[in-house]
């Protein structure tokens, strides 16, 4: 079942994307950044357990970014993701988002779903201030993808 996030999931969202960025797989989140995008977070959960997150946020008028994107390894490759993933994509719509982007490691998954791999040097300035925080910057690694909304 996918929900929106709320505060009692906090400790499981936290898990979640802390099991892969100790692998430095993703990008670590605090506590109280967790509870502070809590909106924007979306669940998936199985019999009472969140397996899996994923986040949307509004960067500008016409840009969101997919962040904070997570399953635990036992539920990958049960559309888990591809439910997790259209859920953020149906807000970034109703919201009237143009284009939605992400950096990831998973290039693939994205593609799968309709993103275009682009140049990080495309995108707005304004995207980096979440890279800040990251140990990789400014020498990321990660994958840009893009996708424009109809």
């Amino acid at each position: 079942m996918i929900r929106k996030a709320t505060l009692k999931d906090i400790d499981s969202i936290r898990h979640i994307i802390k099991f892969y960025a100790d692998q430095d797989l993703m990008l670590p989140r605090s506590v109280s950044e967790l509870y502070e995008s809590v909106r924007n977070f979306y669940v998936y959960e199985v019999d009472g357990e969140v397996v899996g997150c994923c986040g949307l946020q509004v960067l500008w008028v016409d840009l969101a970014e997919v962040l904070s994107f997570a399953i635990l390894p036992e539920y990958r490759g049960k559309g888990v993701g591809t439910r997790l993933l259209n859920a953020c994509l149906g807000d970034a719509r109703e919201l009237g988002v143009t284009t939605v982007f992400t950096l990831t490691y998973a290039p693939v998954f994205f593609e799968k779903n309709g993103f275009r791999r682009v140049d990080k040097s495309s995108l707005p300035h304004k995207i980096w201030s979440g890279c800040l925080k990251c140990h990789k910057f400014p020498d990321c690694d990660e994958i840009a993808l893009s996708m424009e909304l109809v």
